[in-house]
């Protein structure tokens, strides 16, 4: 960690462009291939954009499709997770590579989940930027740049209160 103007850099640029390099790695030589990718958007679409370009320098150029949820309100996190836009029916029959920029309590990932099996998904593997430690989380990801503790994040496509995403670091929100 270190400081930025008052802030705490968790993970900096560097460092994540070289764990996103491994994560594509890892993830076009894994059994379960996925055959198109899903971002979740919005805190997704920084970690889908250079994981995609890594997956497509490693071999695995994936068509793209989007979903819109939406589970965080400010700094806190409350029990619905909104449907703004769902899977389309470009999932049906594959493997999805279903991507997020967090996944803390495991609410937004497993309403994903949900969305892409009932739009007729094969298999979903995942990958998320950052996971939190959360004693009860329901759902992991099968690929994960990196842990962190509970803390608020931001940056990287990751907002604080609307700000932050085109930060390209994952900061700690200071009170």
């Amino acid at each position: 960690m270190r400081e930025a103007a008052g802030e705490t850099i968790l993970f900096s640029e560097g460092a994540i462009a070289r764990r996103v390099e491994e994560m594509a790695a890892a993830i076009a030589g894994g059994a379960r291939r996925p055959d198109i990718a899903v971002p979740i958007l919005v805190g997704a679409f920084m970690f889908a954009a250079d994981l995609l370009r890594a997956l497509s320098r490693a071999g695995l150029d994936l068509p793209t499709e989007f979903m819109w949820l939406r589970a965080y309100g400010g700094e806190e996190t409350p029990g619905d997770v909104l449907t703004l836009k769902p899977p389309t029916d470009a999932v049906r029959g594959k493997t999805v590579l279903l991507l997020d920029g967090v996944l803390d309590t495991g609410a937004t990932f497993g309403r994903a989940r949900e969305l892409l099996f009932a739009a007729g998904a094969a298999d979903i593997v995942s990958a998320v930027a950052v996971a939190k430690r959360h004693p009860n989380r329901e759902w992991e990801a099968d690929y994960v740049g990196f842990e962190a503790g509970r803390d608020f994040l931001y940056g990287y496509g990751m907002d604080r209160n609307g700000a932050g995403r085109g930060l390209p670091q994952i900061r700690i929100a200071s009170s």
